[in-house]
């Protein structure tokens, strides 16, 4: 691993132990040149994912355009961010165990959407808004009612 003050290639593994979002490796790293500590975090990638978009391009899946995705709905909301780390991993886990390694940009948006639904009730409306290309008000009121009418999503004692 390259020294981020040097550049030197020879940083030496101090300490290593498991993230607390449980899907990654902390790594506490020293530069045998500089002496500079710095950490680093590795996440097990079972296949390259490649998204495909509605018009047919193909894009290399990125963790961290999901979880900006993901952040962005649930901005100034009371959950907690190793949830949504676990919630993050686990979508990342079903599209690598599907067994594909091209996965439709609709099915990526679908497993959020779901994830969302059991967090929390406002960024799933958050979401749902970019997701299904909200243009009017009407758009908004029917997701809402979709909540109301199912019991699971609606309970707020399955959060917290």
């Amino acid at each position: 691993m390259r020294c981020p003050f040097c550049g030197s290639q020879d940083s030496q593994v101090k300490d290593s132990r498991p993230a607390e979002d449980g899907g990654a490796i902390r790594r506490r790293r020293i530069c045998p040149d500089c002496n500079g500590r710095f950490t680093t975090f590795e996440r097990v990638q079972l296949r390259d994912l490649m998204v495909v978009k509605k018009s047919g391009r193909r894009v290399p899946f990125e963790r961290e355009k999901l979880a900006r995705s993901v952040h962005t709905a649930m901005r100034k909301r009371p959950v907690d961010p190793e949830r949504a780390e676990r919630m993050i991993s686990g979508i990342i886990r079903q599209l690598e165990s599907s067994g594909e390694t091209d996965v439709p940009s609709e099915l990526v948006g679908r497993l959020v959407m779901d994830a969302l639904r059991q967090l929390d009730d406002v960024a799933y409306v958050r979401f749902a808004s970019v997701y299904r290309d909200f243009r009017e008000a009407k758009d908004f009121a029917s997701v809402i009612e979709e909540l109301k009418s199912d019991p699971i999503a609606a309970s707020d004692d399955d959060r917290a």
